[in-house]
């Protein structure tokens, strides 16, 4: 039995997002209104923080300073890109990770991120069963590319899916505009295996005149004759082509189509990092269809723009964070809050949950329904979806000086109690 009232641990890992912040409000304010937990500890990029003992007391953070996370976009707690291999290869870092844990008397561990994250926690959690140590673990869903399985959607994906529909629909009035010129813009978004976020750009087109004219999500095999015709039939109709390109796209092999190119490289999880999609497109529109080419990269704004986030996103974030809470403290173990939509006409949002290890072991890609028959744009279908969770502008405080005011942590770091690690 503990001793004492425990701790909860809040951990933060991969990828930021508009929303992950919100995701720990809603852990740290449920936890403190629970009465269960006795302080609420946040682990200085993820995994990595634990490890290395550099912990800080969220507690003692002042409550405007807290309630300020859903206001404030990546990762405030700090994250990381640390993989835990299997418990056999990283067994000395599994049980650095429950010594941190005993040191400072935490029996709660909530960690938000993606798939990776949620293997290493299901991993944390058995070997805590295994040593006899009581902990529980919750999962938080957190990634833009909205590719984890056993949830409807998730949280950080209706932010990016709105600036990065907005985003089309100011660039394609630009290109409009200068149409006799700049002929054709590539917009090259985030995904490297699943097309949700170039799919979410398709609601920008209300009708065919409307940017995005052409779309092209991994899932959907790319042949670059094809692309070419595709390019040449729009701009025989408008005199202008807007494309807007996943950074996955793989041919008819199952190959990326950089690869040839050497245009990418690979993260500490050993996943590839992609680039250069749309440099490719552009150097192959230019030489076959003889029209002026431009590249539009978002790069990290995309998984960052706080300023024009989904209420929606960041309500249902906040959510996800205070169920996990009440998930531990009902007993519940091993597994990740998941967003369940409720049937019906109208756009409703409630909790599940599911096995850690089923999510880490899973991968949703866009389904072939929400894919065009001709594979450069989205159905009906896919805008069904997608619609409902970009409603809504989240509210921001704007400083003085016209800008958004962001929080930042005090940070007032715990005592090492264990020896040096790493």
């Amino acid at each position: 039995m503990i001793s004492s009232k425990p701790n909860a641990i809040v951990a933060q890992s991969g990828g930021p997002t508009a929303v992950i912040n919100s995701s720990a409000c809603g852990v740290i304010q449920e936890a403190v209104k629970s009465g269960r937990i006795g302080r609420v500890l946040g682990a200085a990029n993820g995994i990595l923080g634990v490890l290395q003992e550099d912990l800080f007391d969220i507690s003692a953070e002042k409550p405007e300073t807290i309630e300020a996370l859903k206001q404030t976009p990546a990762a405030a707690i700090g994250s990381c890109r640390y993989k835990l291999k299997s418990i056999e290869e990283s067994k000395a870092d599994f049980e650095r990770v429950l010594d941190v844990f005993r040191a400072h008397n935490i029996h709660y561990f909530f960690y938000a991120g993606g798939n990776d994250s949620m293997d290493t926690a299901d991993k944390v959690n058995r070997l805590a069963a295994d040593s006899g140590y009581e902990l529980a673990c919750i999962g938080i869903p957190k990634t833009v590319d909205n590719d984890l399985a056993y949830t409807d959607h998730c949280p950080g994906y209706g932010s990016v899916a709105k600036y990065v529909a907005t985003c089309a629909m100011e660039a394609g009035r630009d290109t409009e505009a200068l149409y006799t010129h700049d002929t054709c813009t590539i917009v090259e978004v985030m995904g490297r295996n699943a097309g949700w976020i170039a799919a979410a750009t398709g609601l920008a087109a209300r009708c065919s005149e409307d940017a995005p004219h052409l779309i092209y999500m991994p899932e959907a095999s790319f042949s670059f004759e094809k692309f070419v015709s595709d390019v040449k039939e729009v701009h025989k109709e408008f005199s202008r082509v807007f494309i807007v390109a996943g950074e996955g796209l793989k041919n008819e092999k199952g190959k990326y189509i950089t690869a040839d190119r050497g245009a990418f490289s690979e993260d500490s999880f050993g996943h590839v990092q992609l680039g250069g999609v749309a440099d490719i497109l552009k150097a192959v529109i230019e030489k076959e269809v003889g029209i002026k080419a431009r590249c539009n990269k978002p790069g990290t704004n995309q998984r960052s723009a706080m300023h024009f986030a989904s209420l929606t996103d960041v309500n249902e974030a906040y959510m996800c964070g205070q169920m996990a809470v009440k998930a531990a403290i009902s007993g519940e173990n091993g597994k990740m809050v998941t967003l369940v939509r409720e049937e019906g006409g109208e756009y409703k949002c409630t909790t599940g949950l599911a096995k850690l290890r089923d999510v880490a072991n899973g991968e949703k890609k866009v389904p072939a329904n929400y894919i065009n028959d001709r594979g450069n744009h989205i159905t009906e279908a896919c805008r069904d979806y997608i619609r409902p969770l970009i409603k809504g502008e989240a509210p921001i405080t704007i400083g003085e000086d016209g800008l958004p005011v962001f929080m930042r942590f005090e940070r007032k770091l715990l005592q090492k109690k264990l020896p040096k690690y790493m």
